[in-house]
């Protein structure tokens, strides 16, 4: 149940004002179409979920708990800079014509690979070796967060403050992730 919580948690702050919401809200208003976009999301995310899950289990059987903790540590302070840090635009993908559907999935899946929460959720899978719990956790989680941008993708532009949100997800990450760094080298 750690591993499911703790990718719940993470992705859902993680991915909260970050760029998969942004497309989400943008491809909600472009299409009209709410559940294309929704089932886009839902499959990307369900593919990018396990691909962690798979090589964060790998990881597992090949690193010890140290450094596993230190791993875990690293991929949350990464995550704590790239939700403080500059980000280019979004794009928005209006020259795809392609559908709904698949606009949202190849974009979202483009989009989310190789991104901060993809490294905390193999995190997560390597350093509990629940690679199938971690993975749901982290899809409910990516879920969570980008959801609101498809339903209300209006209302949340213009009445929820982003970037507060974001710089506060991110020094949450920061600090959780360097003491688990300095426990990970025996300081703290």
């Amino acid at each position: 149940m750690d591993a499911f919580l703790t990718s719940l948690f993470a992705l859902a702050l993680a991915e909260f004002g970050d760029r998969p919401q942004i497309l989400c809200a943008a491809l909600a208003m472009r299409y009209g179409r709410l559940s294309p976009v929704i089932w886009g999301l839902a499959l990307a995310t369900f593919c990018n979920c396990v691909i962690s899950a798979i090589a964060g289990s790998a990881a597992h059987q090949w690193i010890s708990e140290d450094a596993l903790q230190l791993f875990y540590a690293l991929s949350l302070i990464f995550a704590g800079f790239g939700m403080v840090a500059w980000r280019r635009p979004v794009d928005l993908l209006q020259k795809w014509r392609i559908g709904p559907f698949w606009t949202s999935f190849l974009g979202l899946f483009i989009l989310q690979f190789g991104d901060k929460g993809q490294f905390v959720l193999m995190a997560t899978a390597a350093r509990t070796d629940m690679a199938a719990f971690a993975a749901a956790g982290g899809w409910f989680g990516v879920m969570i967060a980008c959801l609101p941008g498809i339903l209300f993708y209006r209302q949340l532009t213009e009445n929820v403050p982003m970037a507060p949100i974001r710089y506060a997800g991110g020094a949450a990450f920061l600090l959780v992730g360097s003491i688990l760094a300095l426990g990970a080298w025996g300081i703290f």
